[in-house]
């Protein structure tokens, strides 16, 4: 049913040809939900066990396309955060199969009574988890996504439509393949998981319109104009995941060689992942003996600062911050940095600039910490911990398709429990109502 679609690869094509192809995709999507949504547990994990073995055996034709994604990358002059998150080697490419079969182990969620209970006319209600349907995926750069989210929407039920960013379509082709090979070795349908064969952003257009019904939910995952494009034109419902303007907020009482483990590990760990810190704020009857501190270290590490005057003070290396840079979700090693009164001021600052992704505080003060987590209205909120922890993966969910930032179904990691709704299920016996 995939032989139609290759006609439309590159861009340009006319839409009367990209509105057929991406219509069949809709409905053979629909199509291998309908499969899906009844298949076992033991059936998605042998296709789930297929897809890592098959991402092994193909490793050399992953890297190979990758490479090419790399070089073109590179000619077009993209930063080094954006290579870093499309870059591919034989680690992450383990680490691929791996989190298919970190995904492969978690619990079924399909078909899980969550709730049931007796009415007084004998009737039983159970409330039990089912699948979305057809899941349409938008991301970018990131050829991983193409895993993580094929083996989720799998082990959920959901058939999943992906549209794998533009500079990272080799890589992504090479995945998908091993990904149908394993659908196919277990005898689940292809179009369970179909990727976009085209780089053409009208393709992204009609995937909002929801292609004649059969897309349930729209996920996007990149950045914040992409996401952007998706509430604004999606008449599907979406599971935003706005950009991620985390803060590390150092409180008075924090330890310094604690408040330095986490910052340099919250901004520099890897600098283009969304639960990277962007901000550091300092408590200002802390300042005295931490803000000199945390600079240095974060700038001997290669980590531009842009602060406000009492950081500057600090050190002559710190440049000025615009009112912008304290919304800004850099993906780089570029970090603001601004002395605050306290928690009261950190939360306002957060509420103020922050995308309520991931906010987290260093202190020992537990009545500090407890606020902190109580009021911070983000997704992820942590205490003494770092902000990189906001990771499916981390969270125990094997994966994620992103991090939710809205407030309906779905918020944090979005896993395979998040992939699911749910129906009532009744069971009478000839009851009927007066």
């Amino acid at each position: 049913m995939t032989a139609p679609l290759k006609s439309i690869e590159g861009a340009g094509e006319l839409a009367p040809s990209m509105a057929k192809a991406m219509g069949e995709l809709g409905h053979n999507g629909r199509l291998a939900a309908r499969v899906l949504a009844l298949a076992s547990p033991a059936q998605k994990d042998q296709a789930l066990d297929r897809m890592a073995a098959a991402v092994r055996a193909q490793k050399a034709l992953i890297l190979a396309a990758n490479a090419e994604d790399i070089g073109e990358a590179r000619a077009g002059g993209l930063s080094g955060a954006f290579l870093d998150r499309l870059a591919l080697d034989e680690a992450r490419v383990e680490a691929i199969a791996t989190g298919i079969e970190v995904v492969r182990a978690l619990k079924d969620p399909v078909g899980t009574v969550t709730e049931s209970w007796t009415r007084p006319n004998g009737m039983t209600i159970e409330r039990v988890r089912v699948p979305l349907g057809v899941i349409g995926i938008i991301y970018e750069s990131r050829p991983n996504v193409t895993a993580d989210a094929g083996a989720l929407c799998l082990k959920s039920g959901n058939a999943a439509i992906l549209r794998g960013g533009s500079d990272s379509m080799r890589s992504s082709r090479a995945i998908h393949a091993a990904l149908s090979a394993g659908l196919r070795d277990a005898g689940l349908p292809e179009a369970a998981i179909q990727l976009v064969p085209t780089r053409d952003r009208a393709a992204v257009g009609l995937m909002l319109t929801g292609l004649d019904g059969n897309i349930d939910v729209i996920v996007p995952r990149g950045g914040k104009s992409l996401v952007a494009r998706v509430q604004a034109e999606a008449r599907v419902p979406v599971f935003a995941h706005l950009e991620g303007v985390c803060h590390v907020y150092v409180d008075k009482a924090a330890s310094l060689d604690m408040a330095k483990k986490i910052v340099l590990n919250a901004k520099m760990r890897r600098t283009g992942v969304c639960g990277a810190a962007e901000t550091l704020l300092i408590d200002r009857s802390a300042a005295a003996t931490h803000l000199k501190p945390l600079i240095e270290m974060l700038i001997d590490v290669g980590c531009e600062i842009r602060g406000d005057k009492a950081t500057q003070a600090a050190d002559k290396r710190v440049k000025q911050a615009s009112e912008e840079d304290w919304s800004t979700e850099y993906l780089d090693a570029i970090i603001t940095a601004k002395v605050v009164d306290g928690v009261s001021e950190a939360i306002e600052h957060i509420e103020r600039y922050g995308s309520h992704h991931t906010d987290a505080i260093v202190t020992e003060d537990k009545v500090a910490a407890e606020r902190f987590l109580r009021e911070v209205d983000s997704a992820i909120v942590l205490h003494n911990a770092s902000t990189q922890f906001a990771d499916g993966g981390e969270f125990g969910f094997g994966a994620e398709i992103g991090i939710a930032t809205g407030r309906l179904h779905a918020r944090g990691p979005v896993g395979v429990d998040q992939l699911t709704t749910f129906k009532y299920r009744i069971r009478g016996s000839g009851q009927t109502r007066p």
